[in-house]
């Protein structure tokens, strides 16, 4: 299905005249600061895959840059292609498994009585917000389909003018805001791992438990402090009233899943309605999921994506309480996960191009670049400077647990070196690294696909975020920094 973003379409009132300047001074500083950067995205901000392209030809014109061959970087780019197929069907199947769940009649009325708790539409995007972080902590990919799927109940609702636009930005913090300071962190897991921690990083840090990283005191406080600031952002910079763009103005379909229940037809159906398979099939996964709990710590089972996505699809076949229900809501979802499967490699290629392309002194371009930072810091400023690195390299390589692997071994033996907290310095990279996340058409993708928006829709709200997250977030990672033990 084709769907009008907001940049084909005027900025009008709902009674098709432009807002008067009247109209802007009572929308306050915030929001008129995010009406301004939406008309500028909705004018310049590229498609979300011109983006991905642009990404492609700049890191190629770094890499010859240092010296590297056109044959290095074209292997580069060709061998990157398909290096992260698995996380990208992982994040398919996060699509697929949220629409299959969020569409079963039980999750649908909870979903729609999340949605009725706001009774005014900047609280509505404020509210969405706060959810979307507090399920970022237990999981990223919950906090992207719970918040997409909120704001869609929430569009629905007939008594609040809920702007889309800054709902769907709002539903984007958990990526943009909080997530690698939960237990999605994909360092912090790393390191409190053992048997997934590369000797190349164990001989600088030593296992590093969670309660030295995410439930260190000065991360918890760290987290709380962004949360906050991002909620009354979301609140203070919704539009209100005729400024408000409705899911209807932007021509996108909110409409709840139909709950007419069907029958077979002929005796061949029996099977696809019977609730016999999904629960026999249930059965099965509860009992595969008992020996992951046996085996592994809750944590590392909690933060795998796989036995979340297994998870979720077989409670979803479940609350569908038959296999036609299930499988016309996976077919319907599959249209959701286009920009995913399209895109995705594309970054793959980026990354490699970064990580892997030697230049003519046989050192690649990240390495470059973390040499830069790292030559440059001290132990005053090691959380700052390295702070800043974080988030350069997380724009073009956004990959938390992959890039960890090759940046840790420079970054923790600068920290070691300079006497750092080892903790921190995991956290000084988990909390910077969501920052260029605001406005990162990578993982806006899944969220765009469950809303039926573009990221130039939401990029202006993300942009309003990131003007007060840049310098708080470097601000907290300096203040809070705890001497190393």
């Amino acid at each position: 299905m084709s769907v009008q973003s907001a940049s084909d379409v005027p900025l009008r009132d709902v009674d098709g005249t432009p807002p008067n300047q009247t109209d802007d001074i009572n929308q306050g500083a915030l929001a008129r600061m995010a009406y301004a950067f939406t008309q500028w995205a909705e004018k310049w901000f590229p498609d979300a895959f011109v983006f991905v392209i642009f990404a492609v030809i700049v890191v190629a014109i770094a890499n010859f840059a240092t010296g590297a061959s056109p044959v290095a970087v074209a292997k580069g780019f060709g061998n990157g292609f398909w290096t992260i197929i698995p996380f990208t069907m992982q994040m398919a199947m996060v699509l697929i498994t949220g629409y299959v769940l969020a569409t079963s009649p039980f999750c649908t009325k909870l979903i729609d009585s999340l949605a009725r708790v706001p009774k005014s539409s900047a609280g509505a995007v404020a509210w969405v917000a706060f959810v979307t972080m507090m399920a970022s902590y237990l999981n990223y990919a919950l906090s992207l389909v719970l918040g997409g799927l909120l704001c869609r109940a929430l569009a629905r609702r007939t008594d609040v003018r809920v702007d889309y636009r800054a709902a769907g930005a709002a539903a984007y913090l958990g990526i943009g805001a909080t997530w690698a300071l939960g237990l999605s962190s994909s360092a912090a897991m790393l390191q409190a791992n053992p048997a997934s921690l590369p000797k190349a990083i164990s001989d600088i840090t030593g296992i590093i438990p969670l309660s030295e990283t995410i439930f260190l005191w000065n991360s918890i406080a760290m987290a709380f402090v962004i949360m906050v600031m991002s909620v009354a952002i979301a609140y203070y910079s919704a539009p209100k009233g005729k400024h408000a763009r409705t899911a209807e103005d932007m021509g996108c379909d909110v409409s709840a899943p139909s709950e007419v229940a069907e029958r077979p037809t002929r005796p061949g159906e029996w099977p696809e309605f019977t609730p016999i398979l999904p629960i026999l099939v249930g059965i099965l996964a509860a009992g595969w999921l008992v020996t992951e709990f046996m085996a592994k710590s809750p944590l590392q089972v909690i933060g795998n994506l796989n036995t979340y996505n297994f998870v979720l699809l077989m409670i979803g076949m479940l609350l569908h309480k038959n296999i036609h229900s299930f499988l016309k809501a996976v077919t319907k979802s599959v249209p959701t996960t286009a920009g995913v499967l399209l895109q995705f490699p594309f970054y793959g290629s980026v990354a490699i191009m970064l990580t892997s392309v030697p230049g003519s002194d046989g050192v690649t371009l990240a390495h470059h670049i973390a040499d830069l930072f790292v030559s440059i810091a001290n132990g005053e400023t090691f959380p700052i400077v390295i702070g800043v690195y974080s988030a350069i390299l997380g724009f073009l390589v956004p990959s938390g647990g992959g890039k960890w692997i090759i940046e840790a071994p420079y970054v923790m033996q600068a920290a070691k070196d300079l006497g750092t907290h080892m903790g921190w310095a995991v956290q000084v990279y988990n909390a910077a690294e969501a920052i260029p996340n605001l406005i990162n058409p990578f993982w806006m993708l899944p969220l765009l696909g469950v809303l039926g928006l573009k990221a130039r829709d939401i990029v202006g709200f993300c942009v309003t975020q990131l003007v007060f997250h840049i310098p708080v977030v470097l601000f907290l990672l300096w203040i809070l920094a705890p001497r190393a033990s």
